[in-house]
């Protein structure tokens, strides 16, 4: 469980667990069964089975399965007089003996199709005052989970003795959750899970934008903070029976988790020791470190920073950026230090030759870095400028404006470089930054961090620049779509899409740098040459790095052709041949097309033309750099035009693909998407605008005394 966050890492101990499912898991909003979720929820507990785990289920819905089907049972056998009567309400107890049936033999059927045997036991609040009964009661659930039988409870509403059971909360326990606590007590359960429409504990109505998710219940600290919502809207008490269930089965030792029971694999993810839901757990006050508030609170003080320094003149801007790059400089040997102990660690650990090439801060690389900080400085300052001016009525002018997007949130893996850039980008568009770099590259990115923030004023603040060092703190700022505006995440496939599937937070960036260089049958064979030697070996780890060469079939025996491969071979590239290819060239067959190397080595393949280029490029790339090589004019425009990616090229190497190349200063990343920017990301791509309306008093007054222009005016 390598994953296991910290503060459920007693999941690895757990045995017997109980889980709890709410009315709202297993009826829909018309009151039928919810089939699939009943379904997915047999799924998870027969996998549990089968890992050795002792499942023990307390279902809640045999109220409103029953109350449903005598619904449609008086519907029916209604006449038409009948129903403009005024309609009692149907008896609880009533409902509950005839949906306890249905409910049941749902259950049962669904363990049956998954080879899983089920029991029910029924039981009343009064049957736990004998102390025989419980005494049987822990015998006869002993018994069935040593057969791996699950044993499945309900509370029987249709005995109860309370006259009115959603509303008598008198006696040992009053509903399903406080069934559940109380059974987690009894049977020892190692932990008890409340399945829940909402994903766990909120600060508020879940429904309210200002209420977040609480991940660990700290009861001196929550319990006067919660504000609860309505009640479950087919249950008893919602919420609020859940929290109270939770507090007495933690206090009294049992570990409870609440969380949605419409999630995929909600309760293997819990056991799993994924952070979903709420925790409570009694030694939750000694052991939070209430990671949460840290998390907001650096987001905060991100933003506050950035507005501060929005408000300083772009000569004072300007000059932070050029205190950097001297700081830089004046630092490198320390810098270069310390990340020498990070690439010496990482060929210790085993890492890849791409991501310690990446990790590697070469000679040269500080001077570089500082020089693009210094492009960047002496740009034109791109806040606050009036994009667009228009007179909309006498004495009323609108300017629409440049201005920062706010704080942003940028998750990389290994090259501690992109800090810097990213860094100075964030200061010239005046956004506030939280950086998260990869744990090989630590003390070069805390190096790096320290030498920027020093040469920031004190009037703007260091806190304009957080570096987020753990894993966990990531998870918590993925939530806060309150105060974090774009997350960048410049990294492996596989870190982007954790991170798009984990955040309500806009997210630019790209999964591939599946590159290709196409190489038409009129192209100079000597320029193509130089052009995919360049594209493959300047720094093959680039996203920009050719992997694909696509070259027209007419060149299949040309001599150009194979002084191309021997010189790609003659500097170590391994060549794999795409199904025509590795038969008429005897290269390895590559295994797949949308495959990134980022190490010395690329795939070939013959095409008919360049439309057929096209095609192959749109199945298989990933829309971020690709280029023609050919003298063919038309054929170059066919396939600029033709390729939708992020950036096009003609008789150019894709590694020109790149912020500081393309004048940018430097490139915060490369977005493959449409929204808000796309290629090379540089201080335009972190802006927004918003609008200034400067007038005289006027009001709209229903329009009648507006007088609208609608007038461009100049800029200046």
């Amino acid at each position: 469980m390598a994953s296991v966050d910290p503060s459920r890492s007693f999941v690895r101990d757990v045995k017997r667990v109980i889980i709890k499912v709410g009315t709202a898991v297993v009826s829909r909003q018309d009151g039928r069964l919810a089939l699939g979720r009943v379904g997915a929820l047999c799924e998870q507990v027969k996998e549990l089975n089968s890992l050795g785990y002792e499942v023990i289920l307390v279902t809640s819905g045999a109220v409103g399965v029953g109350r449903q089907r005598l619904r449609y049972r008086k519907l029916v056998n209604s006449s038409f007089a009948d129903l403009q009567k005024p309609q009692m309400e149907l008896d609880g107890k009533a409902c509950a003996a005839v949906g306890q049936s249905g409910l049941m033999a749902l259950y049962d059927m669904l363990f049956n199709q998954l080879d899983v045997s089920s029991s029910q036991l029924l039981v009343t609040d009064s049957d736990f005052e004998n102390p025989k009964f419980r005494e049987q009661l822990t015998e006869t659930v002993e018994s069935l989970l040593d057969l791996k039988v699950i044993p499945i409870f309900n509370e029987n509403d249709a005995i109860s003795t309370r006259k009115a059971p959603y509303e008598d909360s008198s006696g040992i326990f009053w509903d399903n959750d406080s069934l559940a606590g109380l059974l987690a007590l009894e049977l020892k359960a190692d932990l008890l899970i409340l399945l829940s429409d909402v994903d766990g504990l909120y600060s508020g109505p879940p429904s309210e934008p200002s209420s977040k998710i609480i991940h660990t219940y700290i009861k001196e600290k929550h319990q006067q903070e919660i504000t609860f919502g309505d009640k479950s809207r087919v249950g008893r008490g919602g919420m609020t029976a859940k929290v109270k269930a939770a507090v007495l089965a933690s206090n009294s030792g049992t570990p409870v988790v609440i969380t949605s029971g419409f999630e995929n694999r909600s309760i293997l993810k819990v056991l799993h020791g994924e952070k979903i839901g709420t925790l409570f757990h009694k030694n939750a006050n000694l052991w939070e470190s209430s990671k949460d508030v840290s998390a907001r609170e650096m987001a905060v003080a991100a933003r506050d920073c950035s507005r501060r320094l929005q408000n300083l003149s772009s000569e004072e801007r300007k000059k932070i950026l050029l205190d950097v790059a001297d700081a830089l400089e004046a630092n490198e040997d320390l810098i270069r230090s310390e990340n020498e102990a990070d690439v010496a660690a990482a060929q210790v650990a085993g890492y890849e030759k791409p991501l310690v090439s990446r990790l590697t801060i070469k000679p040269g690389k500080i001077a570089s870095l500082a020089k693009s900080i210094r492009t960047l400085a002496n740009m034109e300052d791109p806040i606050n400028q009036i994009l667009k001016k228009t007179e909309v009525a006498d004495d009323l002018v609108l300017e629409k404006t440049s201005c920062p997007l706010g704080v942003l949130l940028i998750v990389f893996e290994s090259r501690p470089d992109a800090l810097v850039q990213i860094a100075s980008l964030a200061i010239r568009s005046g956004n506030g930054l939280l950086l998260k770099g990869g744990k090989e590259a630590i003390r070069s990115n805390t190096i790096l961090h320290k030498v920027i923030t020093d040469a920031i004023p004190r009037n703007v603040g260091e806190k304009l620049i957080g570096l987020v060092t753990t894993r966990d703190e990531i998870a918590d700022l993925l939530k806060l779509d309150d105060v974090i505006d774009l997350v960048i995440p410049r990294g492996s496939n596989k870190l982007v899409s954790q991170i798009k599937a984990s955040t309500k937070i806009p997210v630019l960036g790209h999964a591939d740098g599946i590159c290709h260089v196409y190489i038409d049958k009129s192209a100079d064979m000597d320029m193509a040459k130089h052009i995919v030697m360049d594209a493959k070996i300047d720094y093959p780890a680039a996203c920009n790095a050719m992997e694909t060469l696509l070259v027209h079939k007419d060149l299949m025996k040309s001599p150009g052709l194979d002084d191309i491969l021997v010189a790609l071979k003659t500097e170590g590239v391994n060549i794999y041949g795409g199904p025509i290819a590795y038969k008429a060239l005897g290269f390895p067959k590559a295994v797949s097309f949308h495959h990134e190397y980022s190490s010395m080595a690329c795939t070939v393949e013959f095409v008919d033309d360049v439309q057929s280029a096209i095609d192959h490029i749109h199945r298989y790339g990933s829309a971020h750099t690709d280029c023609i090589v050919t003298t063919d004019d038309k054929v170059a425009e066919t396939f600029l035009r033709g390729v939708d990616s992020a950036a096009v090229f003609h008789n150019a190497s894709t590694r020109f693909s790149d912020g500081a190349r393309f004048g940018l200063g430097a490139e915060v990343g490369i977005s493959t998407g449409r929204i808000h920017a796309r290629g090379p990301v540089g201080v335009e791509g972190l802006l927004t605008t918003r609008w200034i309306l400067r007038g005289r008093g006027q009001v709209v007054n229903g329009d009648k005394d507006v007088v609208y222009t609608h007038k461009s005016l100049p800029l200046q």
